[in-house]
């Protein structure tokens, strides 16, 4: 594997957010892997805001499908702040060199 971005010679946090969200969500979704999208929540800062105050994160429930639909409407158009965005970079792109074939 690969630590460049296909064909570009740039590491893959060099590539838009928007890219490396989809080919993650992509490679995610082929796997069926539930446990990298429930993950992402615990990546985002509201829930971290209620987990705080003495919430509970939970399980997030419903199908595989639904949990999807869940997390591409919260990552939708979102805009995030600079670390949020590099965290989620870096999530992404070690995500991509796990599970990408080559």
């Amino acid at each position: 594997m690969s630590d460049k971005a296909a064909g570009t010679g740039e590491p893959l946090e060099d590539l838009p957010f928007d890219e490396l969200k989809h080919r993650a969500f992509s490679i995610a979704e082929h796997r069926v892997d539930l446990g990298f999208f429930t993950d992402l929540f615990t990546h985002m800062p509201g829930m971290v805001a209620i987990e705080g105050e003495g919430g509970d994160l939970g399980a997030v429930g419903g199908t595989f499908i639904e949990t999807v639909r869940a997390v591409r409407e919260l990552f939708g158009n979102a805009e995030f702040d600079p670390t949020t965005e590099a965290l989620l970079r870096a999530r992404f792109a070690t995500y991509i060199r796990a599970h990408e074939k080559s």
